[in-house]
């Protein structure tokens, strides 16, 4: 399922994309805040879309990459995933290579997936966890409106913080 924004295209990803997912996954700069095994070869990036594109197909999992109108590659992904057993709730991911920070691209992202998930998929909740230490994703989660879940705890990831944005319907 594809998704536009204004400069942006988010779409979904397969096995001709095992470059931009090694170069996305396995940079440090992403990584420093997230506590995951790095894939270090292009089978290592290949295994991981494979699993994904497993999870989409059983409905597990909603997931983009994230491109430029007016390129090809992947710059990030963004993951609507862990749903609730009800399909009220699920959480959200993302990453974007550092080249791209702070040019309002991810909050473009997020946006077009909020819509989603609020309008098309009608949760009612979504869940970020994010580092404490990590400001950019902190301040982007604050500019749109999700609010900090005080004293709940991100089982194992105890340097996590837990935001929530409800769907408030007018």
């Amino acid at each position: 399922m594809k998704l536009e924004t204004e400069r942006l295209v988010l779409k979904s990803i397969d096995e001709s994309r095992v470059d931009d997912i090694l170069k996305i996954r396995s940079n440090e700069i992403t990584n420093q805040f997230v506590k995951r095994i790095q894939p270090k070869t292009n089978y290592d990036a290949l295994d991981f879309i494979l699993t994904i594109k497993k999870r989409v197909e059983n409905k597990e999992t909603f997931y983009w990459g994230i491109s430029l109108k007016n390129q090809t590659n992947l710059i990030g992904t963004i993951c609507l995933y862990r749903f609730s057993v009800d399909r009220t709730e699920a959480e959200i991911g993302y990453e974007l290579l550092p080249d791209y920070h702070r040019q309002g691209i991810m909050s473009e992202a997020l946006q077009a997936v909020l819509n989603f998930g609020f309008n098309e998929l009608n949760l009612n909740n979504i869940l970020a966890f994010t580092n404490k230490f990590n400001e950019n994703s902190k301040s982007l989660l604050l500019k749109h409106q999700f609010v900090l879940e005080d004293g709940r705890i991100d089982e194992g990831f105890p340097e996590n913080l837990v935001f929530n944005k409800i769907n408030i319907i007018i």
